[in-house]
């Protein structure tokens, strides 16, 4: 009871402390965390983050089970991690101060939408490229379409223009005409909206792509390597549907098989509900290199 009391005057005590500098530093200091979290989400940092976690964890572990080898190699570690950090996060951090110089505040939906009305975008979204790739397949007119899922494209997407458009089989063609400006280049679909097109993507490195393909689906291999994206690509050339996740390419889709590999890879069952909820990556099967 003495903990209590003693606990309780001192919050009191500092309740009576509190100023208005106070409040100024604590909104300042909740804003620049909130918006190097932001930052982190919608770029790949999220992983590295992750892997620089686990390494704290590690030295903690070290430390308590006197691992002093794996301590010490840590610790040096840790005492260049501000410049490994500038290193790792450069495009990162230049990307944050852009942000900084023509930010401005808006209003923000703090609402997410249910589950039920996730999976209508995401299924209208499936069944729009389906029948936009079966159209463009027909009329041989390339196609790079990218479903983001778990690793935000940030960084990709700075590189296109943003549309954030419903999908739908007209919207789709029309971006890939190849009269239109936007054509050249990837659309990205964030949440079941077409969120930005005319976007640059990453080529791969991996030298034992099939030499028949060209820029457009070493551009979607090269994608899918540094993500955990499902893209859809429409050969120029042959009209052929490829999908690629995983640094993995599948080729020969039709309008039916294309919509049930979507929807696996998209969509999570849940058997013994019966109800569907919206899931990533939840059953990726792995298709044959090329």
């Amino acid at each position: 009871m003495d903990v209590i009391v003693s606990a309780w005057n001192k919050f009191l005590q500092l309740v009576r402390q509190f100023q208005l500098s106070d409040a100024i530093d604590i909104a300042v200091v909740s804003f620049i965390i909130y918006s190097a979290i932001k930052l982190i989400r919608e770029t790949r940092a999220g992983q590295l983050v992750k892997g620089i976690v686990v390494l704290l964890i590690m030295w903690g572990l070290s430390y308590v089970m006197k691992l002093y080898m794996l301590e010490t190699i840590l610790a040096y570690f840790f005492q260049y991690a501000l410049i490994v950090l500038v290193v790792i996060f450069q495009p990162e951090l230049r990307r944050a101060l852009e942000q900084i110089g023509r930010s401005d505040i808006r209003k923000k939906n703090w609402l997410s939408s249910s589950s039920d009305e996730k999976m209508r975008r995401y299924r209208r979204a499936i069944n729009a490229v389906v029948d936009a790739a079966a159209q463009m397949s027909k009329q041989k007119t390339g196609a790079l379409m990218v479903f983001e899922m778990k690793t935000k494209l940030g960084d990709i997407i700075d590189t296109g223009t943003v549309i954030n458009a419903i999908p739908s089989l007209p919207i789709i063609c029309n971006i890939f005409f190849n009269k239109a400006p936007l054509h050249d280049g990837a659309m990205i679909l964030r949440d079941g909206m077409v969120y930005a097109a005319g976007c640059i993507l990453p080529l791969t490195k991996n030298k034992n792509v099939a030499i028949e393909l060209g820029t457009r689906h070493r551009a979607a291999i090269g994608m899918s390597e540094n993500s955990d994206a499902v893209i859809v690509v429409v050969s120029e050339e042959t009209g052929q549907i490829s999908v690629v996740s995983d640094g993995v390419i599948t080729r020969n889709y039709t309008r039916e098989t294309l919509r049930s590999e979507l929807e696996s890879r998209l969509l999570d069952e849940d058997s013994e509900s019966g109800e569907k909820k919206q899931g990533w990556f939840s059953s990726i099967r792995k298709g044959k290199k090329s």
